[in-house]
């Protein structure tokens, strides 16, 4: 993977926090990440480059006149002001590619010195088997901190460990192996296989980007939520909020104030022309 800096921009060491996506249905955590970008007036800083996702371009996503900026497929943006770096995903990985994508990234981030990476995704409404609403928050986590995914600041923002999550499943023994590297992705079962029972968790994109940064001693908090497709913006927004309640974003009791971004505006397109009913 290689990166590319913005003229006269830099990394800043101050910034030791990332917030990425993981792709996944509803594409919930970019939502998520372009909420947060906007919100935060996060400046971009530089693009990386990837063989395995797929090219893309489009339209400035934050901004409602032309400046000459594309959008790109891996951007990677910061907020001095909030000390966080935000990478955004807007293509996705070539099929099959993912455990490859995830190293390169992995090493990516531990080369430029991150000490937690805070990763978005969503989880499929039809595969969730365990539901429990007691906790009142329909917010997941999955952390590095403990070998069992658990983590107490999790536990005390009233979130509930990833109830699936089992790191003695076989697939998920299966990508803790790849991270050595005397083993390679033709050693083990291809993840293009049919799911079976137990399978879905470790298939998804967040899996192996906990594994393979968790094997770089970088601290990993997986927030996730469970959705279906349709319109994730309110999903979006939950775990925007679920993000700042964890960086303590909104400390001293006022919320956010949320930006939603320029480019939303077209996400379902015009609204319907009311002289046809």
């Amino acid at each position: 993977m290689e990166f590319f800096l913005e003229e006269e921009k830099q990394f800043h060491d101050q910034c030791s926090t990332l917030v990425l996506p993981a792709l996944s249905i509803g594409n919930v955590g970019q939502l998520a990440v372009d909420l947060l970008v906007s919100s935060m007036r996060a400046a971009r800083i530089a693009y990386l480059d990837d063989p395995f996702v797929l090219p893309c371009i489009g339209n400035n996503a934050y901004e409602p006149s032309p400046i000459g900026e594309l959008a790109l497929p891996l951007e990677v943006y910061e907020s001095t002001s909030n000390a966080l770096t935000f990478v955004q995903q807007r293509s996705p990985v070539i099929k099959g590619k993912m455990v490859e994508f995830a190293k390169n990234l992995a090493d990516f981030i531990a080369t430029c010195g991150k000490k937690h990476v805070v990763l978005l995704s969503s989880l499929d409404f039809g595969r969730w088997q365990q539901i429990d609403t007691s906790s009142g928050s329909q917010i997941h986590y999955l952390s590095s901190t403990n070998d069992d995914g658990t983590d107490d600041n999790c536990e005390r923002m009233g979130w509930r460990r990833l109830q699936e999550y089992d790191p003695g499943q076989s697939r998920w023994n299966y990508l803790s192996t790849l991270t050595e590297a005397k083993t390679t992705q033709e050693d083990g079962p291809p993840f293009d296989d049919e799911l079976e029972e137990g399978d879905y968790l470790p298939s998804l994109p967040f899996a192996s980007l906990f594994t393979f940064l968790k094997a770089k001693g970088v601290k990993v908090t997986c927030l996730l939520c469970y959705c279906s497709e349709g319109d994730n913006i309110p999903d979006a927004f939950n775990l925007a909020e679920a993000t700042g309640k964890l960086l303590g974003l909104s400390s001293g009791g006022e919320g956010i104030k949320w930006i939603v971004p320029y480019s939303w505006k077209s996400v379902y397109g015009p609204p319907p022309d009311l002289s046809i009913f």
